[in-house]
């Protein structure tokens, strides 16, 4: 198992201190303290210091660490910012360069996960490889599918490394968020579908289409356009089972992210193999890797946030 971290030469991001059960962190020009349910320790730098430093701090609804789901709740403003700001990820990989749009939701979310950007640093190394093997075959652009895409980075990340992408997401207003970093990015030519990731993905199974590329990053519980329930425990192998019948057999990847606590590295790596029968029937080479996604403090602290699965073949 591995643990990454988002490189230190992004220098929109960082994470200053933590503890308490919150996170301090600056996002371009602004500071934003958090909840943090998993920063258990103390914090390294006092009260005072967060306060002074602080542009708008999240305080939670009732109930947010009690029922272990997060709570709707409003930003205080410490300083003077705006509502909406946009950062830069100037990736290590030549070509991949981002732009951002920030926002302050009712859930605590910014519009970006810091700590996925080893996941889109890999997409984008493994996209670019497969599209330079399609131009020298003179094959078809390859095609990533990103379910459950949020606002889009991983799918900006895709299309930056020259993919023909389908970006997913139950909720319109992320999907236009989405749109409006492809925009900014200087990148266009995404496919953008609002609806449930089960019932597309299980329609592209009947349809027989194939993707070189699918990311996943499910939530715990959430819900489709139309109602449609989606529970992580009990609907994740039926999705993985669903995601291997319509991922290409061969030069193709899968990035699996999920961030339900209880949930480990082996276990992500057991259920993607078991899903998509690897090394069973097809006999076809495969290589899998699985590790956590941290974020790791200016004091040293390391902040485990997420896991991952990634397949390629």
């Amino acid at each position: 198992m591995t643990i990454e971290y988002p490189s230190p030469s992004w220098k929109d991001y960082e994470i200053i201190d933590s503890g308490n059960f919150e996170k301090l962190e600056r996002f371009g020009s602004f500071i934003l303290a958090r909840p943090e349910p998993k920063a258990l320790w103390d914090k390294t730098l006092p009260q005072s210091k967060w306060d002074s430093m602080t542009h708008t701090r999240f305080r939670p609804g009732a109930g947010f660490a009690k029922a272990g789901k997060e709570d709707s709740g409003t930003w205080e403003r410490m300083k003077k910012m705006d509502d909406q700001w946009h950062i830069r990820y100037n990736g290590s990989q030549k070509g991949l360069s981002l732009d951002l749009r920030l926002g302050l939701t009712s859930f605590k979310h910014v519009g970006v996960f810091p700590e996925q950007a080893p996941n889109w640093e890999y997409i984008f190394r493994n996209t670019k490889q497969l599209v330079e093997e399609a131009k020298k075959k003179n094959a078809p652009t390859p095609k990533v599918l990103n379910l459950f895409a949020y606002t889009g980075a991983a799918s900006l990340a895709a299309k930056a490394a020259g993919a023909d992408v389908t970006h997913l997401d139950s909720v319109k207003q992320v999907v236009t968020w989405a749109r409006g970093n492809m925009e900014s990015s200087g990148l266009d030519g995404i496919r953008w579908i609002i609806e449930d990731a089960m019932k597309f993905a299980k329609r592209e199974q009947k349809r027989g289409n194939t993707y070189q590329g699918i990311i996943l990053d499910p939530p715990a519980y959430g819900h489709g356009p139309d109602g449609e329930k989606w529970k992580l425990d009990e609907c994740l192998f039926d999705m993985l089972k669903c995601v291997g019948a319509i991922l290409a057999p061969k030069d193709s990847f899968m990035v699996l992210n999920l961030y339900s606590n209880g949930y480990s590295a082996m276990l992500g790596e057991t259920l993607v193999k078991e899903a998509l029968h690897l090394g069973k029937a097809d006999g076809n080479s495969f290589s899998i890797e699985s590790g956590e996604l941290a974020l790791k403090d200016s004091f040293g602290k390391a902040l485990p946030l997420s896991i991952y699965v990634r397949l390629s073949r």
